[in-house]
């Protein structure tokens, strides 16, 4: 029997997520990872964000069938530079312009400003998906660029770059698992004595003089977004030189996101003084952004780390992850993670010194994970 024609497919390249029917992308995202939904995707770009002046177009790859519907898609940006990727290519554009070539604008298929493992090609089987990867080529090709990647990648999806003959990176990153805890005393008692001790510690003096509140839902207020918008612009100025965010993306979040987001505020009498924000998804809590006005101990674990555990455990969540880098995570159970991305570079040269680094930085990442793995605060068993 022959084998059935390929469904008919047009891949095209979007102009923006907004502009695409929410349910139809959300369809295809599965609605557990909060950061490629459309909400956030789409709010990116309305509040300017993303978008001119940014160094990100938005450039969704879209698949379609016959019948016009979006059977496959993935968030993409063409990028005039390599800010907020948290995946670290600049030296590979240092050595490609050195060679005489223009390494942005670049093709970056990504949740922007978000090291949050997740799904990139949204489709419901492998076959759109694996359009999407070529789509993704094509775009480099017919347009002169010198590479597309994805980062963060969810793990499952990493065998569908590599068929397609993407270079794969690794790094680390450091997540809690919640390992069926009833609560946080009973995650401290798989601690050593001397690491527990040092939590319990961290912990009170953390919010000695101070009132910590959880709100999310309907109990966010303009006043709680004024506070985090604040502590946000404090760190962005110190790590990244400016926001990524813009102040009108938090009030979308509010608007739009609000069920899926706990704000965690410290307060000094009636002024608040420190605020972290989380997400919640289908399985996972994401720590994402926090900043402070005031220089406390141990405050950053607390409302960062230590009540993303107890608000993991609480709401039955398989995980916490609490963002980028970080070795001081291993110490509070926070154990390492490999995270995942792929590249495609057209030159067969720069190709090659590419594959050459990644094999050098693989062989060291190997080492390290090794040691953290042997570093872990957890009670030794039997």
């Amino acid at each position: 029997m022959a084998e059935a024609d390929p469904p008919a497919r047009t891949i095209s390249l979007g102009s923006g997520v907004a502009a695409l029917d929410a349910a139809a992308w959300d369809a295809l995202a599965g609605g557990g990872n909060p950061f490629v939904g459309h909400d956030f995707l789409s709010l990116l770009e309305e509040s300017g964000s993303v978008g001119p002046g940014t160094g990100w177009q938005a450039a969704p790859l879209l698949v379609e069938d016959e019948a016009g519907v979006l059977v496959a898609a993935a968030p993409a940006y063409l990028k005039a530079h390599s800010q907020g990727e948290y995946v670290f290519d600049q030296g590979w554009a240092d050595a490609w312009a050195r060679a005489g070539g223009d390494y942005y604008p670049k093709l970056q298929i990504a949740a922007p400003f978000t090291p949050v493992p997740g799904p990139r090609l949204l489709a419901s089987d492998d076959g759109d998906a694996a359009l999407l990867i070529r789509a993704a080529e094509a775009v480099v090709r017919q347009n002169g660029l010198s590479s597309a990647h994805a980062t963060f990648v969810a793990p499952e999806q990493m065998p569908l770059f590599e068929t397609a003959g993407w270079l794969v990176r690794r790094d680390i990153q450091f997540h809690f698992a919640n390992a069926g805890y009833a609560s946080f005393d009973d995650f401290l008692a798989t601690l050593t004595s001397a690491k527990r001790k040092q939590l319990r510690k961290e912990r009170a003096r953390a919010v000695e003089g101070l009132r910590v509140e959880e709100l999310t839902g309907d109990a966010l207020r303009p006043e709680h977004w004024d506070a985090m918008w604040q502590f946000y612009q404090d760190t962005g100025a110190r790590k990244w030189g400016h926001p990524y965010l813009t102040r009108e993306a938090f009030d979308l979040m509010g608007a739009r996101m609000a069920d899926r987001i706990v704000l965690v505020l410290a307060y000094d009498e009636a002024k608040p003084v420190a605020g972290a924000m989380h997400f919640v998804g289908a399985d996972t809590l994401y720590g994402r952004y926090w900043g402070c006005l005031v220089d406390i101990p141990y405050l950053h674990f607390e409302l960062c780390y230590y009540r993303a555990i107890d608000m993991a455990i609480a709401r039955g969540l398989s995980r916490v992850e609490a963002g980028a880098q970080g070795g001081h995570k291993l110490a509070r159970g926070y154990g390492p993670v490999a995270t995942w991305s792929a590249h495609f570079i057209a030159d067969p040269g720069f190709r090659r010194a590419v594959a050459d680094f990644l094999e050098q930085e693989r062989r060291a990442e190997e080492t390290e994970m090794e040691w953290l793995e042997g570093h872990m605060p957890f009670r030794r068993k039997g």
